[in-house]
C-alpha cells in the first residue's frame, strides 16, 4: 500500500489568510497528496475550498472541525464536509473545563452520538498530552476515549509527538488501534532540553517503525502538522516530506 502524505494546515494558519488556492497550489507543486482542512480563516467559503482542492488535485485526509461545532452544528458540518470529498470527521482540542473524569465521559458519549447520527462519516479524537494527566477506569482519559470496543464508535487520530511528550513510546501505543486508525499525525520532537516541535525526520522519534505498522494496520493518510515552524512553514512542510520520501523509499 502506497503512502499519502497529507500537509496538516494548521502548520500554515497565517498563509492561509493571504489566500486558499495559492497555498494549495504551492503545497501540489511541493508533491503532497492532499491536505488535512484545519485553521481555516474566518469567514471561509467552502465552496471556494472544495474548488481549491479540486483544481489542485488534492486529496482531503478529514477535517478538524472543534467540539462546539459538532454538539451545536451537525447538519452544517455535514453539508459543509460533503463538498471536501472526505468521510473523516476530526475532533482536535478539548478546552480546559471538560479535562476532568466528569467531561471525558461527556465527550465520549457526545462523539459516539455524532457517530450515530452521521453514519456515513468516521468521527476521531485528535490527541495531546493532557489527556494522560486524567485516569479513567484504570487507563488514561486518552485510552478511555478510545478504548477500541465495538460499542465505542470514536476512532484514533494519534500524534505521535504528543504521545511522546507524556512519556509514552509512540509506536507501542499506537497498537492497540490497529484498524481503528485512517490518519495519523506524523510530528517530531527536537533533541534537546526545550523537546519542542521540528521537522519529521529531524528529531528524536523513529519514525521507520511507526510507517511500517501503519502501512500493515490500516492507516490511510499520513498527516504532518508542525504546531511552531523556526522560519517559513512552507520550508519546514518540504523537510518534512522530503524526509518521509526518502524513507518510505526503503520501505515499498
Amino acid at each position: 500500500m502506497e503512502y499519502k502524505f497529507a500537509a496538516q494546515l494548521f502548520t500554515l494558519r497565517e498563509e492561509l489568510k493571504r489566500g486558499i488556492a495559492p497555498v494549495f497550489k504551492e503545497l501540489k507543486e511541493m508533491g503532497w497528496d492532499g491536505v488535512q482542512l484545519s485553521a481555516l480563516p474566518a469567514g471561509y467559503d467552502p465552496v471556494e475550498v472544495a474548488k481549491a482542492l479540486q483544481e489542485n488535485n488534492l486529496g482531503t485526509a478529514g477535517i478538524h472541525v472543534s467540539i462546539d461545532r459538532l454538539e451545536n452544528d451537525l447538519n452544517q458540518v455535514v453539508e459543509e464536509v460533503t463538498l471536501y470529498n472526505t468521510k473523516d470527521i476530526v475532533c482536535p482540542f478539548l478546552p480546559e473545563d471538560v479535562r476532568n473524569q466528569a467531561g471525558y465521559e461527556k465527550i465520549k458519549a457526545l462523539l459516539n452520538e455524532v457517530a450515530k447520527k452521521a453514519p456515513e462519516f468516521r468521527i476521531s479524537y485528535h490527541n495531546h498530552a493532557f489527556e494522560f494527566d486524567t485516569e479513567i477506569d484504570g487507563k488514561s482519559a486518552l485510552e478511555y476515549l478510545l478504548e477500541p470496543t465495538s460499542e465505542n464508535k470514536i476512532l484514533a487520530e494519534i500524534d505521535v509527538f504528543w504521545v511522546k511528550k507524556a512519556g509514552k513510546d509512540p509506536l507501542q501505543f499506537l497498537k492497540r488501534y490497529a484498524e481503528r486508525m485512517p490518519i495519523i499525525h506524523l510530528k517530531d520532537m527536537t533533541n534537546d532540553e526545550r523537546q519542542t516541535f521540528a521537522e519529521v525526520g529531524t528529531g528524536v522519534i523513529d519514525f521507520v517503525p511507526i510507517l511500517n505498522w501503519c502501512r500493515s494496520s490500516g492507516v490511510e493518510w499520513y498527516a504532518v502538522e508542525q504546531d511552531i515552524c523556526p522560519g517559513d512553514p512552507m520550508d519546514s512542510l518540504k523537510i518534512s516530506l522530503k524526509n518521509l520520501n526518502q524513507l518510505t523509499k526503503h520501505l515499498q
